[in-house]
């Protein structure tokens, strides 16, 4: 077959046959008597392979060792060990992110389906003088629950009373304290603390922010709405400081993802809430 044939059923472009070609990726073909070059359907199978590994991730030339070893056989390439075990694991890092963005839209749906709820007339109405009680909980009280606390009550205003605290408080992470430096939150003077500071007192919504807390927050009294927002802990990262850094600012989109669209719905249920009948 013609380069353009293969081309065409490999899904590439012509040029990217000729590039895999120049950088020995792919073996050249031979050539007929006019010059053209001819390619039979292992050349298709081989072009096949290098183009899905390269949509996993691997480079132009890993990709050309692994689908030689593959097509070609021959003696196993040790060196290409460490490779595989590095694909796989960006292939599950990739697979965390996905489950992680999969939880971000079910959050955000429920949110979007809750506050659609809510008369659009209660819009216009005015807040009730009480601010809405939120309390954060997570299993240090460290990172997760006070990044909620510290951004609820920057973003909420005076609508919101946010508070935050552990099932096994630790205190306040640095890198906690420095992400919300960065966005204009001064939250140098927080501390940890316990759930058990809570009990006997009334919220309007309970948040875990980690499974670990889901599973043993205590019951609080009074109507309440419960609610959980899996978010991973940036306190488990290991690394350099830039590392850890860039965890706890992921972790603090999430948040933001999630407390957008939660201010607003909160705030229509209480004018609803506000409503004489």
């Amino acid at each position: 077959m013609r380069v353009a044939e293969l081309a065409k059923r490999a899904g590439v472009a012509p040029s990217a046959i000729r590039f895999y070609e120049k950088g020995g990726i792919l073996p050249a073909p031979p050539r007929l008597a006019n010059g053209y070059r001819d390619y039979v359907d292992a050349d298709l199978a081989r072009l096949r392979l290098v183009v899905a590994l390269r949509r996993l991730g691997l480079a132009p030339v890993d990709a050309g060792r692994v689908a030689g070893l593959c097509i070609g056989g021959g003696e196993f390439d040790h060196d290409l060990m460490p490779l595989v075990k590095r694909q796989r694991e960006a292939v599950e890092r990739q697979r965390g992110d996905l489950d992680r963005l999969e939880s971000e839209l079910t959050d955000l749906e429920l949110t979007i389906e809750a506050a659609g709820r809510a008369r659009r007339s209660s819009e216009d109405k005015p807040m009730p003088a009480d601010p809405i009680r939120v309390l954060f909980v997570c299993t240090g009280n460290s990172a997760r629950s006070q990044l909620g606390e510290a951004m609820l009550a920057d973003m909420g205003g005076a609508d919101f009373a946010a508070f935050s605290a552990g099932v096994e408080p630790k205190g306040v992470n640095p890198f906690a304290v420095r992400v919300l430096g960065e966005i204009g939150i001064d939250w140098s003077r927080a501390t940890s603390k316990s759930v058990n500071d809570y009990i006997g007192q009334q919220f309007d919504y309970v948040i875990t922010v980690c499974d670990r807390a889901r599973q043993t927050c205590p019951v609080f009294p009074g109507q309440h709405n419960s609610m959980h927002w899996g978010l991973d802990d940036p306190a488990e990262v290991e690394g350099t400081d830039e590392v850890k850094l860039e965890a706890f600012r992921r972790t603090r989109t999430e948040m933001a993802i999630r407390l957008r669209p939660f201010v607003e719905l909160a705030r229509r249920a209480r004018r609803e809430a506000g409503t004489p009948a």
